[in-house]
Protein backbone atom coordinates (compact mmCIF):
# COMPACT_ATOMS: atom_id res chain seq x y z
CA UNK A 1 0.00 0.00 0.00
CA UNK A 2 1.42 3.36 -0.93
CA UNK A 3 1.59 6.31 1.42
CA UNK A 4 -0.83 8.23 -0.83
CA UNK A 5 -3.50 5.49 -0.69
CA UNK A 6 -2.96 5.15 3.07
CA UNK A 7 -3.57 8.89 3.52
CA UNK A 8 -6.71 8.61 1.38
CA UNK A 9 -7.96 5.74 3.56
CA UNK A 10 -7.33 7.75 6.73
CA UNK A 11 -9.24 10.71 5.24
CA UNK A 12 -12.06 8.34 4.24
CA UNK A 13 -12.30 6.91 7.78
CA UNK A 14 -12.28 10.41 9.27
CA UNK A 15 -15.11 11.39 6.91
CA UNK A 16 -17.08 8.32 8.05
CA UNK A 17 -16.54 9.27 11.70
CA UNK A 18 -17.78 12.79 10.96
CA UNK A 19 -20.83 11.36 9.17
CA UNK A 20 -21.50 9.16 12.20
CA UNK A 21 -21.38 12.16 14.54
CA UNK A 22 -23.37 14.56 12.32
CA UNK A 23 -26.23 12.07 11.86
CA UNK A 24 -26.20 10.85 15.48
CA UNK A 25 -25.52 7.26 14.42
CA UNK A 26 -23.95 4.66 16.68
CA UNK A 27 -22.38 2.48 13.99
CA UNK A 28 -21.46 2.61 10.32
CA UNK A 29 -19.91 -0.15 8.22
CA UNK A 30 -18.56 0.31 4.69
CA UNK A 31 -16.65 -1.85 2.22
CA UNK A 32 -14.56 0.11 -0.27
CA UNK A 33 -13.36 -1.91 -3.27
CA UNK A 34 -10.21 -0.82 -5.10
CA UNK A 35 -9.62 -3.81 -7.34
CA UNK A 36 -10.87 -7.37 -7.64
CA UNK A 37 -8.87 -8.60 -4.66
CA UNK A 38 -8.05 -5.29 -2.96
CA UNK A 39 -10.59 -3.67 -0.65
CA UNK A 40 -10.94 -1.79 2.60
CA UNK A 41 -13.52 -2.88 5.19
CA UNK A 42 -14.28 -0.17 7.74
CA UNK A 43 -16.55 -0.30 10.77
CA UNK A 44 -16.83 2.91 12.76
CA UNK A 45 -18.84 2.84 15.98
CA UNK A 46 -19.23 4.86 19.12
CA UNK A 47 -20.64 4.11 22.53
CA UNK A 48 -24.28 5.02 23.01
CA UNK A 49 -24.39 7.61 25.83
CA UNK A 50 -27.84 6.41 26.95
CA UNK A 51 -26.62 2.85 27.35
CA UNK A 52 -23.49 3.93 29.21
CA UNK A 53 -25.45 6.12 31.64
CA UNK A 54 -27.45 3.27 33.17
CA UNK A 55 -24.54 1.32 34.71
CA UNK A 56 -23.12 4.53 36.19
CA UNK A 57 -26.44 5.35 37.84
CA UNK A 58 -26.84 1.84 39.22
CA UNK A 59 -23.31 1.72 40.61
CA UNK A 60 -23.55 5.23 42.06
CA UNK A 61 -26.02 4.31 44.81
CA UNK A 62 -25.00 1.05 46.49
CA UNK A 63 -26.95 0.44 49.68
CA UNK A 64 -25.88 -1.71 52.59
CA UNK A 65 -27.99 -4.82 52.89
CA UNK A 66 -30.00 -4.78 56.09
CA UNK A 67 -33.35 -6.26 56.97
CA UNK A 68 -35.29 -2.99 56.40
CA UNK A 69 -33.50 -2.38 53.08
CA UNK A 70 -34.36 -5.87 51.86
CA UNK A 71 -38.00 -5.33 52.74
CA UNK A 72 -37.97 -1.95 50.97
CA UNK A 73 -36.48 -3.41 47.78
CA UNK A 74 -38.85 -6.36 47.79
CA UNK A 75 -41.97 -4.17 47.66
CA UNK A 76 -41.06 -2.22 44.47
CA UNK A 77 -40.35 -5.49 42.61
CA UNK A 78 -44.10 -5.90 42.17
CA UNK A 79 -44.18 -2.40 40.65
CA UNK A 80 -41.73 -3.47 37.93
CA UNK A 81 -43.38 -2.47 34.63
CA UNK A 82 -41.94 -5.49 32.83
CA UNK A 83 -43.81 -7.84 35.20
CA UNK A 84 -47.15 -6.03 34.72
CA UNK A 85 -49.67 -8.34 33.01
CA UNK A 86 -50.49 -5.64 30.44
CA UNK A 87 -46.87 -4.84 29.56
CA UNK A 88 -45.88 -4.93 25.92
CA UNK A 89 -42.13 -5.56 25.73
CA UNK A 90 -39.64 -4.90 22.97
CA UNK A 91 -38.98 -7.92 20.77
CA UNK A 92 -35.56 -6.53 19.80
CA UNK A 93 -32.85 -3.96 20.43
CA UNK A 94 -33.46 -0.75 18.51
CA UNK A 95 -34.58 2.85 18.36
CA UNK A 96 -38.16 3.85 19.24
CA UNK A 97 -40.33 5.94 16.96
CA UNK A 98 -43.73 6.98 18.30
CA UNK A 99 -45.09 8.13 14.91
CA UNK A 100 -44.80 7.01 11.28
CA UNK A 101 -42.81 10.11 10.30
CA UNK A 102 -41.82 13.39 11.94
CA UNK A 103 -44.65 15.88 12.29
CA UNK A 104 -47.44 13.29 12.25
CA UNK A 105 -49.51 12.28 15.29
CA UNK A 106 -48.20 9.53 17.57
CA UNK A 107 -49.60 6.03 17.06
CA UNK A 108 -50.88 5.94 20.66
CA UNK A 109 -51.19 8.26 23.64
CA UNK A 110 -51.89 7.60 27.30
CA UNK A 111 -55.64 7.03 27.71
CA UNK A 112 -56.18 5.94 24.10
CA UNK A 113 -58.46 2.97 23.43
CA UNK A 114 -56.76 0.54 21.05
CA UNK A 115 -57.73 -2.63 19.26
CA UNK A 116 -55.70 -5.81 18.95
CA UNK A 117 -53.25 -5.44 16.06
CA UNK A 118 -53.11 -1.62 16.14
CA UNK A 119 -49.58 -0.27 15.77
CA UNK A 120 -48.29 0.95 19.13
CA UNK A 121 -44.91 2.25 17.92
CA UNK A 122 -42.00 1.38 15.67
CA UNK A 123 -38.70 -0.17 16.69
CA UNK A 124 -35.98 0.48 14.13
CA UNK A 125 -33.34 -2.22 14.04
CA UNK A 126 -30.65 -2.35 11.36
CA UNK A 127 -32.50 0.22 9.22
CA UNK A 128 -35.66 -1.90 9.27
CA UNK A 129 -38.83 -0.31 10.67
CA UNK A 130 -40.63 -2.92 12.78
CA UNK A 131 -44.23 -2.00 13.66
CA UNK A 132 -45.09 -3.29 17.13
CA UNK A 133 -48.75 -4.37 17.21
CA UNK A 134 -51.02 -4.35 20.24
CA UNK A 135 -51.34 -7.94 21.52
CA UNK A 136 -54.90 -7.22 22.70
CA UNK A 137 -57.53 -4.51 22.86
CA UNK A 138 -57.64 -2.14 25.80
CA UNK A 139 -56.63 1.24 27.13
CA UNK A 140 -53.04 2.54 27.08
CA UNK A 141 -52.31 3.45 30.70
CA UNK A 142 -48.55 4.08 30.48
CA UNK A 143 -45.98 4.71 27.78
CA UNK A 144 -42.59 3.65 29.11
CA UNK A 145 -40.37 4.96 26.28
CA UNK A 146 -39.68 8.24 24.53
CA UNK A 147 -39.47 8.95 20.83
CA UNK A 148 -35.90 8.46 19.61
CA UNK A 149 -34.77 6.51 22.67
CA UNK A 150 -32.91 3.22 22.49
CA UNK A 151 -34.45 0.05 23.92
CA UNK A 152 -33.07 -3.35 24.79
CA UNK A 153 -34.70 -6.72 24.14
CA UNK A 154 -37.49 -7.31 26.67
CA UNK A 155 -37.72 -3.68 27.83
CA UNK A 156 -41.29 -2.61 28.64
CA UNK A 157 -42.70 -0.26 25.99
CA UNK A 158 -46.35 0.37 26.97
CA UNK A 159 -48.90 -0.89 29.48
CA UNK A 160 -52.33 -1.88 28.15
CA UNK A 161 -55.19 -2.54 30.58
Amino acid sequence: MTNKSQEADVAFIQALAELLRENDLTELQVKRAYAEDDSLNVRVSRANPQMMAAPVQVAAAPAPITAPAVAATAAPASDDPASHPGAVTSPMVGTIYMQAEPGTPAFVTVGAQISEGDTLLIVEAMKTMNHIPAPRSGKVTRIMVEDGSTVEFGAPLVIIE
